[in-house]
């Protein structure tokens, strides 16, 4: 097995990455990571020192809002449509499980 390989094998959600790792993988600063946390995006875990651990899956998350943020989108704000991108994401893979399981393998036709 290659570094490769087992890089691959990683959970999306296991803290995996410190805050500087995090910051330097997205481009960004430790500041902002500490901003998305505050406004309530993502919330790292802690070490047994304190320190933030970030997953693959924060990391995907914090690169959509530095996405926005870039094209001038506000932190707080960027940081909410985030996550109703997220809830919508759900809300749909919810529905299409209902759909397959009644039977109907096709979505209703957008009005």
């Amino acid at each position: 097995m290659t570094a490769d390989d087992s890089y691959g094998r990683l959970d999306d959600d296991y803290p995996a990455y410190t805050m500087g790792r995090a910051a330097d993988m997205l481009g960004t600063t430790p500041g902002f990571l500490r901003a998305i946390g505050e406004a309530g995006l993502i919330t790292p875990l802690r070490s047994k020192g304190g320190h933030r651990r970030y997953s693959r899956y924060q990391l995907r998350i914090a690169a959509r809002a530095r996405e926005l943020v870039d094209h001038g989108t506000p932190v707080e704000a960027a940081c909410r449509i985030v996550i109703l991108e997220d809830q919508l994401e759900e809300a749909q893979r919810i529905n299409a499980e209902h759909r397959r399981a009644a039977g109907s393998p096709n979505p209703p036709a957008a009005a």
